[in-house]
């Protein structure tokens, strides 16, 4: 990286994260964009870098997209292992070389005071266009100051542009580390009431809780009530910690379900919590683990 500019306003760069990730992204850069697109890329983030104000931010980030494309980064096994080491959870598989930009200029912003780049993070994401957002949602796993930055995280989550919600609580193990429980599951239920998926979601098994259960019955119950469709996705945060209504849910579905329905309620009740749950059709469930051992059967399939 000898020609890689400095990372980081006033000179410093003692976290191992952000340097990681800056030094990723200008590797990644110079790998997918033409030889124009990664000399911009260095320049801008050299001058966010010396910048006195934040208007040189601002224009790298609006300019992204149009020096460097939005093709997507096409990484390789070994760049997403890189990724998975510098940050666990960071999965930026299906970024594209812009939205890896705009995260770039946002963390080479950083001087050191994380107050400072929170409100810096909140005032960008407040006047970004969508596109923007989206770019600046994604890169939460990596920024310094995580619980400054949360608010921020949910009003992205309560947003009503699906997108933007998919940028916070997909492949982003973020919600799952700072979320209280509060957050998180409304998080969870959301996403089943947008038709957004739940498999992407990082820390679902483990963020599962009794109250996230209770939810979901009642959100099961009211689409049974107006005739809507219920997802499969629903019942693995339902099995684990169902209590006598949640129980009565789990049967009416597996009597009459389909077979992804009951082979995600089978999926769910390998939850550890699951094995204290009583169930009626307990015994019917094994040739289901069986036959989700045979296939390899995981929630993306049942989704």
């Amino acid at each position: 990286m000898a020609n890689a500019p400095h990372r980081f306003r006033n000179g410093r760069s003692e976290n191992a994260v952000l340097d990681g990730f800056l030094a990723l992204a200008d590797e990644w850069i110079a790998r997918a964009a033409d030889a124009g697109g990664a000399e911009w890329f260095r320049s801008a983030t050299n001058d966010i870098v010396h910048a006195a104000n934040d208007r040189t931010l601002g224009v790298a980030i609006g300019l992204a997209p149009r020096r460097l494309g939005k093709a997507d980064l096409a990484l390789t096994d070994d760049d997403r292992q890189r990724a998975a080491a510098l940050r666990p959870g960071f999965d930026p598989s299906d970024w594209s070389i812009d939205q890896l930009a705009r995260v770039a200029f946002m963390i080479a912003s950083h001087d050191g005071n994380d107050v400072a780049f929170a409100a810096r993070f909140d005032s960008f994401c407040s006047s970004a266009a969508l596109n923007e957002l989206i770019a600046l949602c994604r890169g939460l796993p990596l920024y310094p100051g995580a619980a400054l930055i949360e608010p921020r995280a949910r009003e992205a989550v309560r947003s009503g542009m699906k997108p933007v919600f998919e940028a916070v609580a997909h492949n982003n193990p973020y919600p799952g580390e700072v979320f209280g429980e509060d957050a998180w599951n409304h998080m969870v239920v959301k996403a089943l009431f947008i038709g957004s998926s739940l498999w992407p979601v990082q820390g679902l098994d483990a963020r599962a809780n009794p109250h996230l259960a209770r939810m979901l019955v009642d959100l099961a119950r009211e689409r049974w009530a107006a005739g809507r469709p219920v997802s499969a996705e629903l019942w693995r945060c339902v099995a684990p910690y169902a209590d006598a209504e949640g129980v009565a849910a789990l049967t009416r579905v597996w009597q009459g379900g389909e077979g992804k329905d009951r082979l995600a309620i089978a999926l769910a009740l390998q939850h550890p919590a699951g094995a204290s749950v009583d169930l009626p059709f307990r015994e019917e469930v094994v040739q289901f683990k069986t036959r989700l051992a045979a296939e390899k059967i995981g929630w993306r399939d049942v989704a």
